[in-house]
């Protein structure tokens, strides 16, 4: 059964839509991420126009990640703490990232622009995630199950000015680099349509020092409020929400998030990271690969408003 979507104006399958949802809650429940990563690239797979996608899919993250926030707070594994300092800079970020997007869409190079976004930041990270969750897992069998990653106890995060604790994970270190951390992530929430946190995860992990079983759920409630803050401007200044396409999204995504949660609470913390890094290189490759291919139509037609 086909459901119209009005602001897309595009007619898709229902169930689709909510298998779509379903599969980026689980995700964001077992990472940590608010899936936008992947919501996106699906939806511009079903015909969906990128501006809609993107604005959409910023919607969806929240839903997702509020559900998966939810089981992290029965765990007690979120650091509020550290959330609203990566909050702080998030929504400047976001702000920042409104303003590259809007001035991409009127020189009509936004569809191409996020596309290219998604192949750079995915590949690049997603290699790296990989690369060190593997060397982990072999140094984690030559020692006989001893703990694969430990936190290094200097760097030059820890010789910042402006120190902050953060008792929950364990941390005294300068406020700057989760401000930054959290700039970043709101900029690209805003031009991408995405949580932010394929970024935000390792970075917590191997810039900050965070214990993993602390990142994720730190991750989902700096996530939220982002995510939030970018759906509302886009609904505001581009007027791209459809909410039809987020209702569907949202009811898969609610659900599918409780059930990460309890897969990503039996997996070993090295396991999560290699299985996050393949999702996010496998995104990076396909999005890659559409862009190489050869367009259907070669041409369109624009109507371009006379000043």
């Amino acid at each position: 059964m086909h459901v119209f979507l009005p602001i897309a104006e595009v007619s898709v399958n229902f169930l689709l839509l909510l298998g779509i949802g379903g599969a980026v809650g689980v995700l964001s429940g077992m990472f940590g991420v608010g899936g936008g990563f992947l919501v996106t690239p699906l939806l511009f797979l079903i015909g969906i126009p990128p501006g809609v996608a993107v604005a959409t899919s910023a919607n969806q993250v929240v839903a997702s990640s509020v559900s998966g926030l939810m089981a992290h707070f029965r765990r007690r594994t979120v650091d509020l703490k550290m959330g609203y300092v990566l909050l702080g800079g998030g929504l400047f970020g976001a702000a920042i990232g409104m303003a590259v997007f809007n001035y991409l869409k009127r020189l009509g190079q936004v569809d191409l622009a996020v596309q290219l976004c998604y192949v750079l930041f995915l590949g690049v990270i997603g290699a790296l995630m990989f690369i060190e969750s593997v060397n982990a897992i072999r140094r984690s069998r030559q020692a006989g199950g001893a703990p694969a990653y430990k936190r290094r106890q200097r760097s030059w995060v820890h010789a910042l000015p402006y120190k902050m604790r953060f008792k929950a994970s364990g941390l005294y270190i300068s406020v700057i680099p989760p401000v930054l951390v959290g700039f970043g992530v709101g900029i690209l929430s805003a031009i991408m349509g995405v949580g932010g946190g394929f970024i935000m995860v390792p970075a917590m992990i191997y810039i900050l020092g965070m214990p993993t079983k602390v990142v994720i759920g730190t991750s989902l409630f700096q996530i939220i409020f982002v995510a939030g803050f970018t759906t509302l401007m886009h609904a505001t200044t581009n007027y791209s929400v459809d909410v039809v396409l987020a209702l569907f999204l949202l009811a898969g995504g609610v659900a599918g998030a409780q059930l990460g949660t309890q897969i990503g609470a039996r997996l070993k913390a090295e396991q999560l990271r290699v299985l996050l890094a393949l999702l996010v290189l496998s995104v990076s490759v396909k999005i890659g690969f559409e862009l190489l291919l050869e367009p259907a139509d070669l041409f369109s037609l624009t109507v371009v408003n006379a000043q």
